[in-house]
This record gives structure tokens, sequence and C-alpha cells, in this order.
């Protein structure tokens, strides 16, 4: 058990002092992505919920409004949340003196618009998964040309040793690559058609709402 404690050991610090070795541009822009990538799928997997993009609370609120013919409080409402259904409504509430069409048509506008603002980081955190292995690629070829460039220098002289040290770290930069990709679209790839469910839902809830905003507006507004 000793001896595969110390060979694990030094394992890791042969990793680590080829990683300190193969630092350079490609690995700073790798790192970087990582750490923006982390953030991103935090971030989403905070907000890829029903209860955020898609409250049945509110909608239930904004509709009990209505129903009771309480256009102020269904105004407060709309003032007081963000939400897809919100704004929404509330982009149809404006244009309410248009008719139902023109309602419709803002509230299927800015309901799409409120969309992206879900949609966007997983577009971000797919775009840095796809970028991740092509600026791994890059450091690699650019390793191996630095490798293959000091055999010339050599003479060709360099021993196997050598050039297995420089193919080493020209391969670690495709191994950053490829580790940040993989959580990049793995979460892209799970979590988009949640958001996508919940910004439908979210739609659907929306056009009910719109649907039972009177047109004419004469209403108790108290």
């Amino acid at each position: 058990m000793s001896i595969l404690a110390q060979s694990d050991v030094e394992s890791a610090a042969n990793a680590w002092s080829l990683f300190v070795d193969s630092f350079d541009v490609f690995s700073v822009a790798l790192i970087l992505g990582s750490l923006v990538a982390m953030t991103l799928i935090v971030r989403i997997m905070m907000d890829a919920r029903q209860s955020v993009i898609a409250p049945e609370s509110n909608y239930q609120n904004l509709r009990e409004h209505l129903m009771q013919g309480n256009l102020g409080r269904f105004e407060k409402g709309l003032a007081e949340d963000s939400t897809i259904v919100s704004v929404a409504a509330n982009a149809a509430y404006r244009a309410r003196d248009k008719g139902k069409d023109a309602m419709r048509d803002a509230a299927e506008l800015a309901a799409s618009n409120a969309c992206t603002r879900w949609v966007r980081p997983l577009d971000t955190l797919r775009m840095i998964g796809e970028l991740g292995p092509l600026v791994g690629l890059a450091g690699t070829v650019w390793g191996m040309i630095i490798a293959f460039v000091r055999l010339g220098q050599a003479g060709g002289s360099a021993g196997p040793t050598d050039l297995s040290l420089g193919i080493s770290k020209a391969l670690f930069h495709t191994m950053l690559g490829l580790v940040l990709a993989v959580p990049c679209l793995l979460v892209y790839g799970l979590y988009r058609s949640i958001v996508e469910k919940h910004c439908n839902t979210a739609m659907a809830q929306a056009g009910e709402i719109v649907d039972m905003i009177p047109v004419d507006g004469d209403t108790d507004h108290s």
C-alpha cells in the first residue's frame, strides 16, 4: 500500500510539474474559460427552475385579479414582478387600446425577448464548450512546433525522453480543452430542454392572461 501511495504522490507531482512547465497563453485562456464556465453552470443550475422562470403563484395572482375585475391590483402585480408572464402581460396591457391582435403580438414579442434572458447563459456555455478543444488543439500544435524546433536545433540528437517530454507538454493543452468542454456541453445538453420547457409554460400562461385582459379598460381600478 505504501508503494502505491508513493506512486500516486509522484504521479500528482509529475502532473503538477507538467502543468507548470506547459503554462502559457493557451493555458491562461483555458483556465479563464473554466472559471467563466463554472460561474455560468452555477447560475444555470440555480435559475433553470419553474419557480424562477414561470412561477405558478405569480400566474395565479394575476389571473385572480383579472377574474375579480381589479385592474388596480393587476397593474401593481405587473409592476412588482419581472418574470416572463408579467413582462408579456404588461406589454399586452399597454397595447389594450389597439385591440386583441395587437395585444397578442406585443405579448409574444415581449415574452420572446424575456426568454433570451434564460437562454443566453446556455448559449454562452455552449460557445465556451465548443471553443475549448480548439484552443487546446492550438496550444498542442504550438507545443509540437516548439518541440520539433528544439529537436532541429539539437541536430536531431534529442533522445526519446526529451521528445516524450515535449509531446506531453503539447498534449497537456488538449487535455485542458477537453476537461473544459465536457462539463460545458453536458450542462448545455441537459438544461437547454429544461429551460425551453419552462419558457413554453410561461408563454402559455402569458397567453391565457392576455386573453383575459379587457380591451376597453372599463373595469374598476380600486
